[in-house]
């Protein structure tokens, strides 16, 4: 209970995200907000396809590894 109750108040609420909407609003100006919003759409893309990446070669990695751990199906005897 204590927990979230931590975690909820580090959060902003709608009033809050109003302002900071705002104050990105003055600082930035009407026709700046699209430009950043798309570099910064951009850079979340690029970030996930690197995870992606990332995931892949882990998964073959392991894979590799799994299949030199199997036992071959040739009787050494």
């Amino acid at each position: 209970m204590l927990n979230t109750e931590i975690v909820m108040a580090g959060m902003p609420g709608g009033w809050e995200m109003v302002v900071i909407a705002l104050v990105i609003l003055l600082l930035f100006g009407a026709k700046k907000l699209p430009e950043l919003a798309k570099g910064l759409g951009q850079g979340i893309r690029e970030f996930k396809g690197a995870v992606d990446g990332v995931k892949d070669e882990m998964k073959d990695a392991q894979d590799t590894i799994e299949s030199e751990n199997e036992p071959s199906d040739k009787d050494p005897s």
